[in-house]
């Protein structure tokens, strides 16, 4: 009995002789087969198939817009924060400036990008380098400088609008104080 044990292979027969009659154990492979796991496979293909078009790309194009706004808003309160730190030294202030691939136009970032930079007034050396997310749009201001109270100079942009997609924003500058605040307009 012990030899016939030894000798067991799965998915055969074992017979186990035992007073009375002998036991019959049968044993079966457990997998499954080539044909299964393509059957399988090509209906997940076919649901990927239909399921792909529905998905919601727009939501990345919001997230785009988010992205910009909160990069640009940063990047004007930097530079206010700039002004207002290195006013001893520095009593021109401070920019933040877009520049885009069709000067007077509006700042796109399809195609070639369009960047922004903190500018150093006094001296016009550049503090920081910022990019617009590809597919965002902005429009309006494109020169909004800061002076030594952290208010914005005269002749100064106030308003920025950002859109991607069906989102729009709008960054406003408090010309007073400085105060960047942004809105979102759900149409």
């Amino acid at each position: 009995m012990i030899e016939e044990v030894r000798h067991f292979r799965i998915g055969h027969q074992l017979s186990i002789p035992r007073p009375g009659g002998t036991l019959r154990v049968r044993h079966r492979c457990q997998g499954h087969t080539l044909v299964e796991v393509i059957a399988v496979v090509l209906i997940l293909a076919v649901l990927a198939c239909v399921a792909i078009p529905r998905l919601n790309l727009g939501a990345t194009d919001g997230a785009k817009a988010d992205a910009a706004v909160h990069q640009i808003a940063t990047g004007l309160r930097r530079a206010r924060a700039s002004a207002i730190l290195h006013a001893a030294r520095n009593p021109t202030g401070f920019a933040l400036v877009l520049n885009g691939p069709r000067p007077g136009g509006p700042l796109r970032g399809r195609g070639t990008s369009g960047r922004y930079r903190i500018i150093d007034l006094h001296d016009s050396s550049v503090i920081a380098d910022g990019e617009v997310p590809e597919g965002v749009g902005c429009h309006g201001g494109q020169r909004f400088e800061f002076g030594p109270l952290g208010n914005l100079r005269a002749g100064s942009d106030t308003e920025l609008r950002i859109t991607s997609g069906a989102r729009t924003y709008t960054v406003a500058v408090v010309p007073a104080t400085g105060a960047v605040k942004w809105t979102r307009h759900d149409d």
